[in-house]
């Protein structure tokens, strides 16, 4: 009997993921930290994670929920908001606790009304974080009600990126969870300032996944899933080795309550196989070989990161997560709930 095929590599990063905060910590944190050596903590808590203070009280949550006996470095990330102060940008610049400032356009996604309209909003704050080199992440969405939900990512590029890039060419910018042919392009035409996390859930599945055959709520998330040659086009850059795309989860959980309703919350739960489920990408489009720069180097190597020492092992052998996870009276309900997943760690 042939063995299953093995493939090792650095332990991953994943710079884009919700660990929520509480009691959903003691399942988020130790999911997370079993795969991947640093992660990038999203700030839009309510309240959220505005100010750095803020952000290292929860970084200290964050830790007192790992039960694993393993390194794992949390990476925070400020919320930005008109009156973010400049203060604030400097000790995130100077601190290796940080990862940069998270831009979400106001009402666009979870806990974001908070937020403002525009970054011409925020051009100070913004000459103030390329002049410390401090990252600007993005939520690339346009939230204005007249545009369609699946052009949002379009013009968003168009009226709001563009513009950042002309006037500030030296702030370094990352498109998170991009989903478009369009952002595929942008990011390769602009790569020297510009790179891109891409989530299992966008390289899986495309909108026929989600509506095509009953609606699927454990599918919605914002940016919504596109059409099928957008998804050719995610696999295609991820795996290509090219340096601006690395990995970003945009792991969210929602309790089940919140995503099977009326009005569901946009969201994918995926740190349960958080590295897993690229390994099928990976493995489908024959390009194994490529999974640990997008995973381990890319993303580091973007952020000025030293590479992890650590590895892990990933084994081509069916295994089934949970059909939900019990956090008190509240559960969650993982992306490929009951189903197989193709690979495992080792």
């Amino acid at each position: 009997m042939t063995a299953p095929r093995q493939l090792t590599i650095r332990k991953p990063d994943d710079f884009h993921v919700h660990l929520r905060d509480q009691a959903m910590l003691s399942l988020t944190v130790n999911h997370s930290a079993k795969r991947f050596a640093r992660v990038g903590v999203m700030p839009n808590l309510m309240p959220p994670i505005t100010t750095a203070a803020m952000a290292m009280d929860y970084r200290a949550r964050i830790l007192s929920a790992l039960t694993l006996e393993c390194n794992f470095d949390p990476l925070m990330v400020l919320f930005l908001k008109r009156d973010t102060a400049l203060s604030d940008i400097q000790i995130a610049a100077k601190s290796e606790h940080f990862l940069g400032v998270k831009y979400y356009p106001s009402g666009v996604t979870t806990n974001s009304v908070s937020s403002i309209n525009s970054l011409e909003d925020v051009y100070s704050i913004l000459e103030y974080m390329e002049e410390h080199q401090l990252p600007l992440l993005l939520h690339g969405e346009c939230a204005a009600p007249d545009v369609d939900v699946f052009d949002r990512e379009q013009r968003f590029l168009a009226e709001q990126v563009e513009p950042v890039l002309r006037r500030f060419p030296k702030l370094r910018l990352v498109l998170e969870h991009i989903t478009t042919t369009d952002a595929v392009d942008f990011v390769q035409a602009n790569q020297e300032q510009v790179g891109a996390t891409i989530t299992a859930h966008h390289l899986m599945y495309n909108r026929n996944d989600m509506l095509g055959d009953g609606i699927k709520p454990h599918l919605y998330c914002k940016p919504i899933l596109k059409r099928r040659r957008h998804q050719e086009a995610l696999r295609n850059a991820a795996t290509s080795a090219q340096a601006c795309f690395f990995l970003g989860s945009d792991s969210a959980p929602h309790a089940r309550n919140d995503k099977e309703c009326s009005s569901g919350c946009a969201g994918c739960y995926t740190a349960h196989a958080g590295i897993e489920l690229y390994a099928e990408v990976f493995a489908e489009e024959q390009a194994l070989d490529k999974l640990e720069a997008f995973s381990s180097i890319n993303g580091a190597t973007f952020y000025g990161l030293s590479l992890n020492e650590q590895r892990i092992t990933l084994i081509e052998t069916q295994w089934q997560s949970e059909l939900e996870y019990h956090i008190g009276e509240r559960s969650v309900v993982p992306l490929r709930a009951g189903l197989p997943i193709r690979w495992r760690l080792g």
